[in-house]
């Protein structure tokens, strides 16, 4: 769990998701491997770490998570394969905020890939299943969960069934037609690129402004537009929308929040993509 970033009259928590290791090809597509590595460390078998550190947004309007993290469901082959690395561990980091999980009053979902939705759900004590946070109503772009219902053959190896089981429109899911601002100071808007619906938060209180996109930015390295995921399902969608978002962001003189980046959680960028005032785990 990180110590508390101030934003205006919020503050944030980066908490513990999981980590996991990810092939690096897969992570940087076409970027050669020779320029990757210069800014990002691998193992010598190319894998590249990743945290998966959803936020937590105390506001005077309630207490807003974004992204949910690995969860407690994977297999132990599961466990295998994506190489974790650490647990998720969501319910007790809360817990050391004082807060408990009906404490939180809104969830959001940049996109429905197993490790920003795996949190969704957890198993309880009894080996059942059941929604992490059953206080919470669950953010999510209309088009994107079209795809979890109804997934192409490419996206139904991310979108797990299991990690949406409960939620119901109407009740406790609310979906997003393209931009909507969910309570004071938290909007969110369509993205695409990296899913049909991919979306990303911005956050805004008083003269202070952050910006998360999710997979399209998922690490300060990727602050070139042309550095995208050979995971993204349009690609040159999320050039286009990166070049907009992280214009509109560097514009604003905006943070930047990043939830797989092991250790700069937040920080501003300059015009050339560089970091600046890290804010780091």
């Amino acid at each position: 769990m990180s110590r508390g970033f101030r934003l205006g009259a919020f503050t944030i928590h980066w908490l513990q998701g999981g980590m996991f290791e990810i092939d690096g090809g897969s992570m940087f597509g076409v970027v050669p491997r020779v320029l990757w590595e210069q800014k990002c460390a691998s193992t010598p078998d190319s894998h590249v770490l990743l945290a998966n550190a959803p936020m937590l947004v105390q506001t005077p309007h309630g207490n807003v998570l974004i992204e949910t993290g690995l969860g407690n469901k994977l297999t132990k082959k599961q466990h295998e394969i994506f190489r974790v690395r650490r647990e998720w561990d969501l319910p007790a980091e809360l817990a050391r905020l004082g807060l408990s999980r009906e404490a939180i009053s809104h969830v959001v979902l940049t996109h429905g890939d197993f490790d920003h939705a795996g949190g969704v759900t957890m198993c309880n004590e009894t080996g059942g299943l059941e929604l992490t946070f059953p206080a919470a109503m669950h953010h999510v772009q209309r088009q994107e969960w079209e795809d979890v219902l109804a997934p192409n053959k490419r996206s139904a190896s991310a979108y797990w069934p299991e990690n949406f089981a409960g939620l119901a429109e109407g009740k406790n899911l609310r979906l997003i037609d393209g931009e909507e601002e969910i309570m004071p100071g938290v909007r969110l808007v369509r993205t695409g690129g990296h899913t049909r619906g991919h979306q990303a938060v911005w956050l805004k209180s008083g003269r202070e402004a952050a910006l998360h996109l999710g997979d399209l930015l998922p690490m300060p390295v990727y602050s070139n537009p042309l550095w995208i995921m050979a995971y993204d399902n349009f690609p040159l969608d999320s050039i286009a929308a990166k070049e907009q978002f992280l214009g509109q962001g560097m514009g604003k003189d905006a943070w930047f929040l990043f939830y797989h980046d092991p250790e700069i959680l937040a920080c501003k960028l300059d015009e050339a993509g560089a970091v600046r005032e890290p804010f780091c785990a």
